[in-house]
C-alpha cells in the first residue's frame, strides 16, 4: 500500500487489507463520495468494488446501463433506486441485483447520509451507455439525451477530487 492525498492506495497486483476509514476516496459535490480500493496503477481485472456514500437528494452518477453483471447492498440509511425507469424506495440491507443491460441510478434520501456497497463484473467494460429516463432527469440522475459517451454524460458536472465523505463519518 502506498499514502497519497487520496488515502491509502495498493501499489501492487497483491493481496492487501486496507481499513475503509483509511483507503482511497474520492469526492464530487454532484455525486458524493466513494472508496474505490484501486489505484491508477492498480486495477481488479473481474470486478469492481466501491463503497458510495450519497447525501440526501444526491444520485451517485448518471442513470445508465452496463454490459456486465452488478450488484448493491444498502449498508446503511436510506436511497432511491431508479431502476428500468421505476422508482424504488431501499434502505440498510436492502440487495439489489441488476444483470447485464440494466438500466440503473441510486439517489440518497432519508434524514442522513447513505452507504451502498457496489460490485461490477469487468468481463464487457467500455459499452456503457447513459440513458435519458424521466424519472432519472426528476432527481438531478440522467443525460438529457441518451449517449455511450461519459465525457458528455457527466460534461455538466465538477470533477472527482480526493476527499472523504462529508457529514457523519463513520456511519
Amino acid at each position: 500500500m502506498v499514502d497519497n492525498e487520496y488515502g491509502r492506495l495498493p501499489d501492487s497486483e497483491g493481496w492487501f487489507t486496507v481499513n475503509v476509514a483509511d483507503a482511497g476516496w474520492l469526492t464530487n459535490e454532484a455525486f458524493g463520495s466513494a472508496c474505490v480500493f484501486e489505484s491508477d496503477d492498480v486495477w481488479f481485472s473481474q470486478m469492481g468494488y466501491t463503497l458510495g456514500i450519497l447525501q440526501p437528494g444526491k444520485p451517485n452518477g448518471m442513470y445508465h446501463r452496463e454490459g456486465d453483471q452488478e450488484d448493491f447492498l444498502v449498508l446503511a440509511g436510506e436511497c432511491i433506486l431508479i431502476i428500468e425507469g421505476e422508482e424504488r424506495r431501499l434502505r440498510a440491507w436492502d440487495f439489489v441485483h441488476c444483470p447485464p443491460g440494466t438500466a440503473h441510478i441510486f439517489v440518497g434520501a432519508g434524514d442522513g447520509p447513505c452507504a451502498i456497497f457496489m460490485i461490477g463484473g469487468r468481463a464487457n467494460r467500455g459499452n456503457t451507455m447513459y440513458l435519458r429516463d424521466e424519472a432519472a432527469l426528476r432527481h438531478g440522475a440522467g443525460p438529457k439525451a441518451d449517449t455511450p459517451h461519459s465525457k458528455e454524460a457527466y460534461a455538466p458536472f465538477p470533477s472527482w477530487g480526493p476527499g472523504q465523505p462529508k457529514g457523519a463519518w463513520p456511519l
